[in-house]
């Protein structure tokens, strides 16, 4: 059995469509369906029933499924380890951050980064998403959450106030009742930021609805409205004005997280200082 078929097999099962999986491995879907029916042939047993829009595995399917997850964790398991072993012969750490951290906290610092790790070529990953550091998705991973992976150590290195901001041209910046704000798309799922956003505007006025907070800051920044953004960001922007208001503010951990089996790797340790370093200078500890 060729562990590549399985590997196929597996991001069908995850991504639930054959197309979905060509799109997460980078593939074209022929590639997929062949490497399916390579590994059904070998095990000469149907694994999924191909529907009009989605791959239903079957019941040996999903057993094989559950077992093929077990051994994809020993085989990332062994990478981990080999790759702590041999850390001073790696100069690539991946960095995860959610957008808001990666272009407004990361992006403008990699200078100051890149000198204090001569050694290391970072690699910042802008995802709203955790990356899975047991899959090796990322080395470390910057949250504005702790996390809900127990196996992670998640250690908090910072934390992110929050406030209102506006342009000083905004119409309605005195009055509070006629704000208009910036939100967010609606397929976006509820998190600390979106909840508070939306504490706050109550019965107010949502003028746009954007992804992320970067999009939020530079909406804000273009005077449509009122939007709900970090302070380290919009006090040093002069184009924006903080708002009164006696409306409770945000305050959300910056959080640092590693796989326990790259706890000794020395570049993850570095990188970990270097960030913590970055974190403290800038004042968000």
């Amino acid at each position: 059995m060729n562990w590549e078929d399985v590997r196929y097999f597996l991001a069908i099962a995850n991504a639930g469509t054959l197309s979905g999986a060509a799109r997460q491995l980078d593939v074209d879907q022929a590639t997929i369906s062949r490497r399916l029916a390579t590994l059904e042939a070998q095990l000469g047993t149907r694994l999924v029933n191909r529907l009009p829009r989605r791959a239903e595995l079957t019941s040996l399917g999903q057993e094989v499924f559950e077992q093929a997850l077990a051994i994809e964790d020993r085989m990332f398991s062994i990478k981990r380890l080999a790759m702590t072993a041999h850390s001073e012969l790696r100069a690539k750490i991946t960095l995860s951050a959610p957008p808001i951290l990666a272009r407004h906290f990361l992006a403008p610092h990699l200078l100051t980064l890149s000198q204090g790790l001569p050694q290391v070529q970072i690699s910042v990953l802008s995802e709203p998403h955790f990356a899975s550091l047991s899959r090796l998705e990322a080395d470390l991973a910057m949250r504005l959450a702790p996390g809900v992976t127990d196996s992670d150590i998640v250690k908090k290195i910072g934390q992110m106030e929050f406030a209102l901001y506006a342009t000083m041209a905004y119409p309605n910046i005195a009055t509070p009742e006629h704000w208009e704000f910036i939100g967010y798309t609606a397929h976006e799922l509820s998190f600390d930021h979106k909840t508070w956003l939306y504490q706050i505007i109550g019965h107010r006025r949502v003028i746009c609805e954007v992804a992320d907070l970067s999009n939020q800051y530079e909406a804000a920044c273009s005077g449509i409205g009122v939007a709900g953004l970090p302070c380290f960001l919009a006090d040093s922007d002069p184009r924006l004005v903080k708002l009164q208001t006696t409306e409770p503010m945000l305050n959300l951990g910056i959080w640092l997280a590693l796989h326990p089996d790259r706890r000794n790797d020395r570049r993850v340790r570095e990188t970990t200082a270097a960030i913590i370093g970055l974190v403290e200078a800038l004042g968000l500890e």
